[in-house]
């Protein structure tokens, strides 16, 4: 009698187990389900991400800094009795326009990072240019988007810098995209390609 009351009370006790561990498997099954759907759904849309950055990157033949020293900074190095023998910078190298290029090609907008954005939209970022070699004259600057169309670049370039040597400007591109940018003094020129990405802060 005992074995029977206690047999009786376990199957009772298991009854009430099976509909909870079915409600707990079936929970489960859900949660795998809709885990299977998102990850579905979202390969698709990285895959597609990713292949527009390759386009972008494709489409954009960015102009990569050099590793050459400028002249200024070979001149530099000269020491004193070659500086007090007066060579002229023009008879050691030729008279070149040199620019600083971002190392990957790609000048960012970002929150907090550099560059400036004006009210119109356009984006702004200070760039550094050289005129080496004994190169004099004042720095010209246009450039247009490869990539779409857009207004044409626009430049500042503050005076008080003279006619030779570092001069400071500011590129503004009216749009994000792949731009042409050419530099001028005198019959001198230097062109470089560039892509200008804005990264917008999210909603």
């Amino acid at each position: 009698m005992p074995n029977y009351i206690a047999s009786w009370k376990k199957d009772r006790v298991w009854a009430r187990r099976v509909p909870m561990i079915r409600r707990i498997c079936f929970g489960m099954a859900l949660l795998l389900a809709a885990w299977v759907a998102i990850r579905t759904r979202a390969a698709p849309q990285s895959a597609a991400s990713q292949t527009t950055h390759k386009r972008a990157a494709v489409k954009c033949p960015v102009t990569l800094p050099n590793e050459r020293t400028r002249p200024s900074e070979v001149m530099g190095a000269i020491d004193d009795a070659d500086r007090a023998r007066g060579t002229p910078a023009e008879t050691l190298w030729k008279p070149a326009l040199h620019a600083g290029l971002s190392p990957d090609g790609t000048i960012v907008f970002a929150p907090g990072g550099p560059g400036s954005i004006d009210p119109d939209g356009s984006l702004a970022m200070k760039f550094p240019w050289w005129r080496e070699g004994g190169l004099r004259g004042k720095l010209k600057i246009h450039g247009k988007r490869l990539d779409a169309q857009a207004p044409p670049l626009r430049a500042s370039i503050p005076e008080g810098y003279g006619n030779t040597g570092f001069q400071s400007t500011a590129l503004i591109f009216p749009t994000e995209g792949c731009w042409e940018v050419t530099g001028e003094v005198g019959d001198k020129s230097l062109t470089f390609v560039t892509r200008v990405v804005r990264y917008r802060e999210p909603k």
